[in-house]
């Protein structure tokens, strides 16, 4: 492991120590999870799962240009942090969160600081830019900021507010770090403008903020926002609406899910009935209420998050990954073998067509005992050839044939990107037989350990659940700090700094 990588894991784990010690204790498990990985190769060494999530509560801000994401944000914040308007008025993802030291309307700071820092959401994200966008990734201030502010409302919490669901030139990169930000969230609430119905008009949000999510494990963490609903009290058609939104949705396979329809009062347009007016009202602060409610348990939700993913990662290796790469292994060995089975019927025929070309075998005595009396080194020698011979072609398909499987490997799979393709090419490497099943790294013993890694998981949920509910009322069950943080020192064959 490199030493930019045990830095980094050291200033993390200070950083938890510091602001939630409950999950420290979770961080020896995260390293147990990575020697497994490492081995298998689904991991290099230059990277640990723990660097790959956010350890931060996080709520990301989604949607179309002029649905009032960014004046949600400064309302709910206290203070004008995001510049707002009818038109794109931000092209980058923002990254909100508190700063002590933050002047009112709050402080900018460049992107590197969340390309550097393994406790942001967007560590190392320059990197997973240039896969997708060749020479972005060097532009990481062109995607990227950083905001603070000294409202004590967003301590403990980070808001992530994204440009507009629009077509530009950084297309690709853009959607590439919205599936990021997807992933890593605690809470996702996706912006729809009630002014603009349309579903045509929606294609790009419905498929990359709908259709992505509808199969997702974590459908809950979804909110769907209709916001600047106060143009509908005009016509007092806003059941219609929703149905439009609610119709257009199903056609991106959303079937389940809440709206919740908010506007701001300030930006609204005048209701002149008051019996009207009242209606809207109540409905927004009924549904305003539930969304803040939501944004506001986002630490506690982050706690099962974090501890969450070993379970995740775990499921994804046991009934996705493995599986994935038997089937790549077997298709591997097959081409091998008919590979090697052509290549041997053609150098025995060669070294035969040699032979009698020479005069080392009789037309009539193949391999007759006076023959090899006669021809004892010449037998040796071809034999000797042909097995060089059969043995360089064979290494030479074993490599074409891994190439051309791994090829079709994703290289960032599931949730924490684990990289398939170089697992496959590990077990497919040079000292690896082909007739192994199982990829290389995943035997009795690595089984053994995610079976460990499992109950260990269950262990930390059972904590949290400890912690945060008490079915009977009576508290018998404490929290011991002072044994978890034995139970941390403890630990330290498990921590992949050593």
């Amino acid at each position: 492991m490199s030493q930019f990588l045990k830095k980094r894991l050291e200033n993390l784990e200070n950083h938890l120590k510091a602001e939630n010690p409950a999950l420290l204790e979770v961080l020896p498990t995260y390293y147990k999870l990575d020697k497994i990985l490492y081995r298998i190769g689904l991991l290099d060494r230059e990277s640990s799962l723990a660097s790959r999530i956010s350890w931060w509560p996080l709520i990301s801000v989604l949607g179309t240009f002029s649905s009032g994401k960014s004046t949600f944000i400064n309302d709910y914040v206290g203070e004008t942090l995001q510049d707002t308007g009818n038109q794109a008025v931000d092209d980058k993802f923002t990254v909100i969160c508190y700063g002590a030291g933050a002047t009112e309307g709050g402080q900018t700071l460049p992107g590197l600081a969340l390309d550097a820092d393994p406790r942001f959401p967007f560590f190392g994200i320059s990197h997973e830019i240039e896969k997708v966008a060749k020479g972005e990734g060097n532009r990481i201030e062109s995607y990227l900021q950083l905001r603070t502010t000294n409202q004590s409302k967003i301590k403990n919490k980070i808001i992530i507010d994204s440009p507009g669901f629009d077509a530009d030139d950084q297309r690709r990169a853009t959607l590439r770090i919205t599936d990021r930000i997807i992933d890593l969230s605690d809470l996702v609430l996706i912006f729809f403008d009630a002014r603009h119905p349309e579903p045509g008009a929606m294609q790009d949000t419905l498929e990359h903020l709908v259709k992505r999510t509808v199969s997702r494990a974590d459908t809950a963490k979804f909110f769907y926002i209709l916001n600047q609903i106060d143009t509908a009290a005009k016509d007092d058609n806003t059941e219609e609406i929703v149905g439009a939104w609610q119709r257009s949705m199903a056609q991106g396979g959303l079937s389940s899910g809440r709206f919740y329809t908010i506007y701001n009062e300030k930006a609204s347009v005048p209701i002149e009935d008051e019996a009207l007016r009242e209606r809207f009202q109540s409905k927004r602060d009924a549904d305003l209420k539930a969304i803040h409610d939501r944004m506001n348990e986002v630490e506690v939700q982050r706690n099962y998050r974090i501890v969450g993913v070993l379970e995740t990662v775990a499921n994804e290796l046991e009934h996705d990954i493995l599986p994935k790469l038997r089937e790549a292994k077997a298709s591997w060995r097959r081409g091998v073998l008919i590979g090697d089975g052509i290549a041997l019927a053609g150098v025995v025929l060669l070294a035969v067509g040699l032979m009698s070309y020479f005069h080392w075998l009789p037309p009539a005595a193949i391999f007759t005992f006076e023959w090899l009396q006669t021809n004892l080194w010449n037998a040796i020698a071809s034999v000797v050839a042909v097995i060089i011979m059969v043995g360089a072609f064979h290494y030479w398909v074993r490599g074409a044939v891994a190439k051309r499987v791994a090829a079709k490997l994703s290289e960032a799979y599931g949730q924490v990107e684990l990289n398939l393709r170089q697992a496959f090419l590990k077990s497919a490497g040079g000292l690896h037989s082909i007739f192994r099943v199982e990829p290389v790294g995943w035997g009795t013993r690595a089984k053994k350990h995610m079976r460990m890694v499992r109950e260990i998981a269950a262990n930390h949920i059972q904590t949290l659940n400890d912690r945060f509910a008490d079915p009977s009322g009576k508290s018998d069950v404490q929290i011991d700090e002072a044994a978890i943080e034995e139970a941390i020192a403890e630990e330290p064959a498990e921590s992949p700094t050593e």
